[in-house]
């Protein structure tokens, strides 16, 4: 079968930013709560998850307005900084410029869906050239507003952002929230990124039909070009 669009999930999947994240959420932790995070920590409130759903778990209360910008902010201010000195790394994933130059010269749609703030999603979009190959306006980001991941609000928006089904589309993801909200979407295929050894795990996750190392190995078959 072959799909119409795709959608991507952003970081650690077009960007691979995971330890900077690591290191600005951790400082984080350890200001809010006296002490870091454990991997599974990790892997359940953080990856693929809003800034106000981490910052809720961190300080065990329900955080709005002001004080959840600023908190929000100063941790976004250190990964940004780390992005910055670190140019070598801070680009495009491994086979992703020439997947993203594949799916424009075919005309397939495509777009964004982030667990990350419009901040951000800005400041990827200058350094990184991301009008290139995606309409920021068609780009799905944490506004406040919208469910954050594993809901499935972000990836059926996306989609319809495509003018398509959900079940027209291909969604590649990394994380276990982004694994089940795309599922909950209904969306048609889904692709889990991520090392080799991670592989098995990956694939046993519901819904994940696909499994790669990097975008070098992403089957362009799937896509109607």
């Amino acid at each position: 079968m072959k799909y119409k669009g795709i959608i991507f999930d952003f970081n650690g999947v077009l960007l691979w930013d995971a330890d900077f994240h690591f290191q600005a959420w951790q400082a984080t932790a350890l200001r809010l709560r006296g002490s870091e995070m454990s991997g599974e920590e990790f892997a359940t409130h953080v990856h693929g998850r809003t800034n106000s759903h981490i910052l809720r778990y961190l300080t065990g209360r329900t955080l709005q307005g002001r004080e959840l910008f600023d908190l929000a902010q100063i941790k976004e201010l250190m990964y940004q900084n780390l992005c910055l000195k670190n140019p070598d790394r801070f680009a495009l994933s491994p086979g992703a410029t020439a997947l993203l130059d594949f799916v424009v010269e075919n005309g397939i749609p495509r777009t964004i869906a982030t667990a990350s703030e419009k901040n951000n999603v800005d400041f990827f979009a200058q350094h990184l050239d991301l009008e290139k190959w995606f309409g920021l306006q068609h780009i799905v980001y944490d506004d406040g507003f919208l469910p954050g991941k594993p809901a499935p609000d972000m990836y059926a928006k996306a989609a319809a952002n495509l003018y398509l089904p959900p079940d027209a589309c291909i969604v590649v993801e990394d994380s276990f929230s982004g694994f089940k909200s795309a599922h909950a979407a209904g969306i048609g295929h889904i692709v889990g990124l991520g090392p080799r050894e991670t592989h098995d795990k990956l694939l046993a996750c519901e819904g994940v039909s696909t499994v790669i190392e990097s975008f070098e190995e992403f089957p362009r078959e799937l896509l109607e070009a």
